[in-house]
């Protein structure tokens, strides 16, 4: 085969379930790479094998990638390197972005592939606002660093998106349902793959469901927004969305508009505007 790939980093996202999402850009990439670099070579060897590839791999994980990115950036001035995870975008709760920023830093090319990532998939699945969300990734698995790591993110007005294993998916479910309230969320597991499946209710029903019954595959904990008569609503944050407003629209609209959004008085939202305005 003569080689067609320009030498740098190939950043390629590979299937979370079905084989058969792998886009063809990514398996031609595949095919073309010098070297993959892989955190478990049984996993990436099975995709191969069922593209029919046959290509030099190169562990890349938490545990070497201090002592192999060196060698492995200096490749990538004549070589195309390609970056995979076990499943899923990399970089995503994966090991790769020192490789990415050290690559550009030695002036070579980086190129994303992208593809399959279990974070969307779920959100796209779990019937909560996507206008803004925020990945998580894990949780600490103790228990007080668990409920430090919730607590710095309760008052996010955003959609959170976590990972999580079957053995601690009932007490991470319960944790959550305490730092933040009993707020809607989903549960997405096995994406793609033959026992998709994705449930939904409360934080305290979805925990008490997973208590005694950890599931299998992996899995995605998707959590609601707090309710906006919850959110911090201070001074500082009130005198902002006014001026920001009343940038735009005339006094009375704009009081209008933030009144609505913020559930604040109107009468007391005016005479803040009116003071604003030094009026």
């Amino acid at each position: 085969m003569t080689k067609t790939l320009e030498p740098g980093l190939y950043i390629v996202a590979t299937p979370i379930g079905n084989l058969s999402d792998l886009s063809s850009r990514a398996a031609d990439i595949l095919k073309q790479a010098d070297v993959i670099a892989v955190e478990d070579s049984r996993v990436t060897g099975k995709l191969l094998n069922h593209l029919g590839i046959k290509r030099p791999m190169t562990p890349y994980h938490d545990h070497v990638a201090e002592g192999v990115r060196p060698a492995l950036v200096a490749r990538m001035a004549s070589e195309a390197v390609a970056l995979v995870s076990d499943a899923g975008t990399p970089l995503i709760s994966d090991p790769g972005y020192k490789l990415v920023r050290d690559a550009r830093a030695a002036g070579h090319a980086v190129t994303t592939i992208p593809g399959p990532c279990a974070a969307i998939a779920a959100l796209t699945l779990a019937g909560l606002p996507t206008d803004r969300f925020l990945f998580v990734g894990f949780l600490p698995s103790k228990a007080k660093a668990r409920a430090e790591a919730i607590a710095e993110i309760s008052a996010i007005r955003a959609t959170l998106i976590l990972y999580e294993s079957g053995p601690r998916l009932g007490a991470t479910l319960a944790a959550l349902a305490s730092g933040l309230g009993d707020r809607e969320a989903a549960v997405a597991r096995e994406i793609s793959k033959m026992f998709e499946e994705c449930v939904t209710g409360t934080l305290s029903s979805l925990s008490q469901r997973y208590a005694d019954a950890p599931p299998k595959g992996e899995i995605v904990i998707i959590v609601s927004p707090p309710r906006q008569e919850a959110a911090v609503t201070d001074e500082a944050m009130i005198d902002a969305a006014l001026r920001e407003a009343l940038s735009r629209l005339p006094p009375a609209k704009a009081v209008g508009e933030v009144s609505k959004a913020m559930k604040l008085d109107r009468q007391e939202l005016y005479a803040r505007a009116m003071a604003l305005q030094g009026k």
